[in-house]
C-alpha cells in the first residue's frame, strides 16, 4: 500500500525505447535545414538574355524581312545553318576570354541600336544585332573563339539584307548586263534584236529587263551558298575563293540565260509564257539549275584537291 510509484524510464535492459526513437528522429527531421538546389546563371547567359530582349524588336523585323524581300530571302535557310554550326563547332578549350573588347562592341551594339530606330533606318539596328552577337563571342571565348565560329558568324552577316541605297547601286549595271546576254543569245538563234537600255525590242514583242530580272536576289543566294560549301567541302583557301568568284560568274551567266529563254518563248511558242506564273516557274527552275551546277564545281575542286593531296603525300 506505501510503495512508491517510479516513473517510466526510456530505458528497457539498456536499450531506448522504439517510441522514444523514433521521437527524436522526427524531432531531428524537423530541426535539419533543408538543402535547397541554387542555379546558377552566369553572366554570359544573363548578358545573352538582356541582349535578346534589347533586340526583340530588330530580330521579328528581321525575320519579317527574310518573308518578304525577295532579296533577303535566302536569310530564312542560312541562319538556322549557321546557329547549327556554331553549335556543331563548340566552344574552344582554350579560350582567352576578351572581356573590354566584347565589352565595348556590346555597348556600341545597344548605341548602334537605338539611334537607328529613333532615326528609322532599319539596316543599322540589323548590322548592330550581329556586332552585339560577336561582342559576346569575343566576351566569353575571345578572338580564338571567334576564329572558330568564322563560318557561322559570317553566314549570319550574309542574312542581314542589303540597304536600298546599295540595292539600287547594284541593280542598274546587273540589269544591263542580263539584257546585253540575253540580247547576245537571242542574235544567235537569228532572232531581230533591238537593245535599248534594258528594253529588249523582238519584232511584234518587247520586253524590259525589270529590278527582279537583275539576278541580284540568286546572287546573294548562290553567293551565300558558295562560301557555305566552300568552307564545309574544301580545304584550301585558294579553292574557296575561286568557287565565290564562280557563284558570282554563274549568278550573271544564268539570268542572262533566262532572260534568254523568255525572249525565245515569247518569240516562237506563246508571249503569255514571258509573264505570271511560267515566267516565275522558269526562274525557280533556272535557281535549281545554278544549284546544281554549284554542286558539280564543289565536287570537281575536292576532286583536284584530293589529287593534290595525294601528289604531296606520295
Amino acid at each position: 500500500m506505501g510503495a512508491n510509484v517510479q516513473p517510466t524510464v526510456g530505458l528497457h535492459n539498456g536499450k531506448v525505447s522504439a517510441v522514444e526513437a523514433s521521437e527524436d528522429d522526427l524531432t531531428t527531421a524537423v530541426s535539419a535545414p533543408v538543402a535547397v538546389p541554387r542555379v546558377r546563371v552566369t553572366l554570359p547567359v544573363v548578358t545573352t538574355i538582356l541582349l535578346i530582349v534589347c533586340f526583340a524588336p530588330v530580330i521579328w523585323g528581321l525575320i519579317q524581312a527574310w518573308l518578304n524581300i525577295p532579296d533577303a530571302a535566302h536569310g530564312i535557310l542560312i541562319a538556322p545553318v549557321a546557329i547549327w554550326l556554331a553549335w556543331r563547332t563548340g566552344f574552344v578549350a582554350d579560350a582567352r576570354p576578351a572581356r573590354w573588347t566584347g565589352s565595348a562592341l556590346v555597348t556600341l551594339a545597344v548605341v548602334a541600336n537605338l539611334l537607328g530606330r529613333v532615326a528609322g533606318v532599319s539596316t543599322l539596328p540589323r548590322a548592330a544585332l550581329w556586332l552585339a552577337i560577336l561582342g559576346v563571342v569575343l566576351w566569353s571565348g575571345g578572338v580564338r573563339q571567334v576564329v572558330a565560329w568564322w563560318l557561322p558568324l559570317l553566314l549570319l552577316a550574309l542574312t542581314i539584307p542589303l540597304p536600298e541605297s546599295i540595292i539600287a547601286t547594284l541593280t542598274l549595271p546587273l540589269q544591263g548586263v542580263a539584257a546585253k546576254l540575253g540580247a547576245g543569245l537571242l542574235s544567235t538563234r537569228h532572232i531581230p534584236v533591238l537593245l535599248a537600255g534594258n528594253v529588249i525590242r523582238l519584232p511584234g514583242h518587247t520586253l524590259f529587263v525589270s529590278e527582279a530580272c537583275s539576278g541580284l536576289r540568286s546572287l546573294t543566294a548562290l553567293l551565300s551558298m558558295a562560301i557555305l560549301v566552300g568552307a564545309l567541302f574544301l580545304k584550301y583557301p585558294l579553292s574557296r575563293v575561286l568557287m565565290v568568284a564562280l557563284a558570282v560568274g554563274l549568278a550573271i551567266v544564268v539570268n542572262g540565260f533566262r532572260i534568254f529563254m523568255t525572249g525565245f518563248l515569247v518569240f516562237f511558242v506563246d508571249p503569255k509564257l514571258g509573264e505570271g506564273f511560267m515566267h516565275l516557274t522558269e526562274g525557280y527552275l533556272l535557281f535549281l539549275f545554278s544549284l546544281a551546277i554549284l554542286a558539280a564545281l564543289t565536287w570537281a575542286f575536292s576532286s583536284v584537291e584530293r589529287r593534290i593531296g595525294g601528289a604531296a603525300n606520295a
